[in-house]
């Protein structure tokens, strides 16, 4: 007897919300069913891509029957995980079919992993980690909640990537590379030492530009 079809709701109501609609209606077990709001009411007032928008408050009526996930850009959308979470609306963990993860590798709650993404043996994704398109992750690597790898980054080997952390487009982190919280990594950039917590990278190799910043 195959699994039941899951109501999912999209946490967020601009342009990733689409893309991740989008990408969750092409996973098995899950029917994308609306999206949730939570800072203008008045986007609840019209239809998203023909499903409802749902203001956050009035998910506690979901919460027997449907799940969520979080399509925001944001290294801040904690602050969204915690009114899910206090609505006790479970958290879906969204894989794209053609993405590809060790069976050694664990994925916390609430994460995405998009098309085309590669994950290694032997590593740990937080929960509400954003894996983007064609993304790669080596073996033995450590990310911390919320960070999200965006198209494209290539993250080596026995590195750690601390919560509220922003991998940009096409960036690369070198193995052993520890990368603290909320660090922002630019696109295209080359990381080759650690980063210290709360510092903005960019270039090649790249260099500490901003300090004591507060993610995304």
């Amino acid at each position: 007897m195959s699994d039941p079809i899951r109501n999912l709701l999209i946490c967020g109501t601009r342009a990733l919300a689409e893309e991740v609609a989008d990408l969750a209606a092409e996973v098995p077990g899950f029917r994308v069913v609306g999206f949730v709001e939570n800072m203008d009411r008045e986007r609840c007032a019209s239809q998203l891509r023909g499903l409802p928008v749902i203001w956050y408050e009035e998910l506690p009526r979901y919460a027997a029957d449907h799940c969520a996930v979080l399509a925001l850009a944001s290294t801040q959308r904690n602050h969204f995980t915690e009114q899910v979470a206090a609505a006790r609306v479970p958290f879906a963990t969204i894989i794209h079919p053609t993405a590809q993860i060790s069976p050694s590798t664990t994925l916390g709650e609430g994460c995405i992993v998009s098309a085309g993404a590669i994950i290694a043996a032997h590593s740990q994704l937080g929960c509400h980690v954003f894996v983007h398109r064609g993304a790669l992750i080596g073996h033995h690597t450590i990310i911390e909640h919320h960070v999200s790898i965006m198209p494209g980054a290539n993250i080596a080997g026995m590195v750690h990537i601390g919560e509220h952390a922003h991998i940009g487009m096409g960036a690369i982190v070198l193995d052993h590379v520890s990368i603290g919280d909320h660090c922002l990594i630019a696109a295209g950039a080359l990381v080759n030492k650690n980063a210290p917590p709360r510092s903005q990278l960019v270039g090649l190799p790249a260099n500490i530009v901003k300090q004591n910043i507060d993610g995304k």
